[in-house]
């Protein structure tokens, strides 16, 4: 059985610290935390801080991941910048180094797993479009030299990396992510899946539940949303057309045992709302898949 979780970047107004305790008291086995400026600065982390994390997590029985899509981290101004697919190489570096020391981070806090993206390409260029039209090589080779680099910390560390297609970003879709792997050759092979459920239903990889199917033997770590009219735009479950209850019963019947965390970015405002109505709603959909 998979392990519920709730992405800690729908909590952005809540201390790390109160977020944990109130998401177990709620009934959460996880808690996929988003380091970030105002939250476990992953550049300056409070030594404290993280080791008040990881032993609250141990008592309360939290299994911890950690997401890395903090939007302003790197750069007060530009969301997401710099990326993996940057041309300047100090720019690609900066980013490979946030990730590596997410990677450190995850170590430190007993975590199993950190989720990656590609970011945009300054040019907008999209590597997996359905139309078939190629990328330049040059942002791929990019990509594929980060990524490199960041599983092989991540090998040394004892810390899974996986990574997250996402809609508006250089790979968007599952196809992109198994063309990552291809191009990666031998050092992809430990490179993990995450999924977004939400995001198959705005890239159109449907039947969500044969998507998670077709994609087990990679599924590393998944995000459940849901999401209205193919906008990116992560919402409460049942406002939607996510049909979560063929979600949940697609990975209660492929044995999926990793984390679901609901992300809810948008809901801080009202999170501790947003947290216990999106177990609610979950546990009704397992109910109504059983």
């Amino acid at each position: 059985m998979f392990r519920l979780a709730y992405n800690t970047n729908g909590l952005a107004h809540h201390r790390l610290l109160d977020a944990l305790r109130m998401l177990a008291d709620l009934g959460y086995e996880g808690v996929a935390i988003t380091p970030d400026v105002g939250q476990l600065d992953p550049l300056e982390p409070d030594p404290r801080l993280v080791e008040d994390v990881r032993r609250w997590s141990e008592d309360l029985g939290l299994e911890l991941a950690i997401e890395t899509g903090a939007r302003f981290v790197l750069d007060p101004r530009r969301k997401h910048w710099p990326t993996l697919l940057e041309g300047a190489s100090e720019d690609r570096d900066r980013r490979v180094r946030m990730l590596e020391r997410c990677i450190d981070l995850a170590a430190e806090l007993d975590a199993g797993l950190v989720s990656i993206w590609s970011g945009a390409a300054p040019c907008g260029s999209v590597g997996d479009r359905r139309d078939g039209v190629a990328a330049p090589d040059e942002l791929w080779q990019r990509l594929c030299d980060g990524v490199r680099r960041v599983l092989d910390h991540g090998r040394k560390r004892g810390v899974t990396v996986s990574f997250e297609p996402e809609p508006g970003m250089f790979l968007e879709r599952p196809a992109g992510y198994l063309e990552l792997c291809r191009r990666l050759g031998g050092d992809g092979e430990d490179l993990g899946l995450t999924l977004d459920v939400g995001h198959c239903l705005v890239t159109g990889d449907l039947p969500v539940g044969e998507q998670l199917r077709s994609l087990r033997s990679r599924l590393a770590h998944v995000h459940l949303d849901d999401i209205a009219e193919g906008r990116h735009e992560h919402l409460m479950f049942g406002q939607g057309v996510l049909n979560l209850p063929e979600a949940l019963n697609a990975l209660m019947e492929t044995s999926y045992d990793g984390m679901a965390a609901v992300e809810l970015s948008r809901d801080s405002h009202r999170g501790a709302w947003a947290a216990q109505e999106a177990l609610r709603r979950v546990r009704a959909a397992l109910g109504a898949s059983a």
